[in-house]
């Protein structure tokens, strides 16, 4: 079994890597890898502390925040849940351009992408978290093959002098779309908590004898990280190798940015390298959406179970399926309204996550350094120096983009 150091590869290498990671290659070359490598490390930390508490404590961060005070866990139902169905209905959209762009635009984006939700929801309540394990792992096995041929296959075209351009620093639209492409990179931070409930449904499936070392969850949580930071890295390439060294800018909407996508290394790299780019962009928006629609659809129902005071954070299949209906409907109704131009859409939710992560990654460190824990789960200095680092730069980050927003 794979684990939710996968989950978490699945669920992060997506929009933030398809789209923002190519759009941020496309406008300015290879010159914010610099910026996605840091912002990676950064939330590295807090990521991490929903590994370290689940697994010493055997119980999701959310049993963390209830310790912390209701209003902890309050914050985050009032923080992260509003925000779920319009996250999906923008990951939806995008995996419906992709497959539009491929097999031709059969039926309008909101109603492909409403279908695509619907397909996932069914799969999981059918197939349950093994499956969703399964399927992810196969995916994932497609994604990084096609991306490291197609990467490869870029890489002569890159300017890579770009890479010390600052010249964006002095760009009120450019420093936007840092905070946008930060959002989602690797993930929002509130996935912390979908990876602490996927670590205990994990736990939950292995023999007593077989649970892991501390050093042993954090390693396998680690090296999926890591692989999640070279993808970012690698679509970035693909952005500026194909689109930003002919000075094409990214279309506006999920089918146009992915159909100009594919047909770009189709006019460039021939029919081979077209494939491989449609492959690698459908695995990575399937496995999104998959992960992302099992995550909130337990940690929905575990919230409200440990908001109650019931510990055991069992999900039912019954709590998970009206999780599902009452989501998924949000987030169709999301995208038949909101869906008119896709890329002020999508930074939109990728600007919203961003301006809550400091307050997760917060709670996130006060969890692993105020609850009940063992000294072994317990962060060093250097990863306590990291998330704090983190929470400063996210929380400037956070009033800079209201301050230029307001203005």
């Amino acid at each position: 079994m794979a684990g939710p150091g996968l989950l978490f590869t699945g669920a992060a290498i997506g929009t933030s890597h398809l789209v923002q990671s190519t759009r941020a290659g496309a406008m300015f070359g290879a010159a914010l890898i610099a910026v996605i490598l840091l912002a990676n490390l950064l939330k590295y930390p807090a990521f991490r502390f929903g590994i370290d508490f689940s697994h010493a404590r055997r119980q999701s961060l959310l049993t963390g925040y209830r310790e912390l005070g209701l209003w902890a866990l309050a914050l985050f139902l009032i923080a992260v849940i509003p925000l779920v169905p319009i996250v999906w209905a923008a990951l939806a959209a995008a995996t419906a351009g992709i497959i539009g762009a491929i097999f031709g635009p059969f039926l309008s984006v909101p109603m492909l992408a409403s279908l695509v939700l619907l397909a996932a929801s069914v799969l999981l309540l059918f197939g349950g978290y093994r499956l969703l394990d399964r399927v992810n792992a196969v995916m994932l096995a497609f994604l990084v093959v096609s991306t490291l041929i197609t990467t490869a296959m870029v890489l002569p075209r890159v300017e890579w002098g770009t890479v010390v351009d600052f010249t964006w620093t002095q760009e009120s639209m450019a420093l936007l779309f840092i905070v946008a492409l930060a959002g989602f990179m690797p993930n929002p931070m509130d996935v912390s908590v979908i990876v602490s409930v996927w670590k205990v449904e994990a736990d939950h499936t292995l023999p007593p004898e077989a649970h892991p070392t501390m050093n042993e969850a954090r390693s396998s949580f680690r090296w999926p990280y890591i692989m999640t930071a070279f993808m970012a890295v690698c679509f970035c390439i693909m952005g500026a190798g194909v689109m930003h060294a002919q000075d094409i800018a990214p279309v506006s909407d999920a089918p146009g940015f992915a159909a100009q996508l594919v047909n770009l290394y189709r006019e460039a790299l021939g029919e081979g390298a077209a494939v491989l780019a449609a492959i690698a962009a459908l695995s990575v928006m399937l496995t999104t959406v998959i992960a992302a629609v099992d995550g909130y659809c337990r940690t929905l129902p575990v919230a409200i179970a440990v908001w109650q005071g019931r510990e055991g954070e069992e999900v039912s299949k019954r709590a998970y399926l009206w999780s599902c209906i009452v989501l998924v409907g949000l987030s169709v109704v999301a995208l038949f309204t909101l869906m008119s131009e896709f890329t002020v859409f999508l930074d939109f939710v990728t600007s919203a996550t961003f301006v809550v992560a400091p307050l997760i990654a917060l709670l996130n460190y006060l969890v692993v350094t105020r609850c009940d824990l063992p000294d072994e789960a317990r962060p060093s200095m250097a990863m306590k120096a990291i998330c704090l680092t983190a929470i400063a730069v996210m929380g400037a980050l956070a009033v800079m983009y209201f301050g230029m927003t307001v203005s």
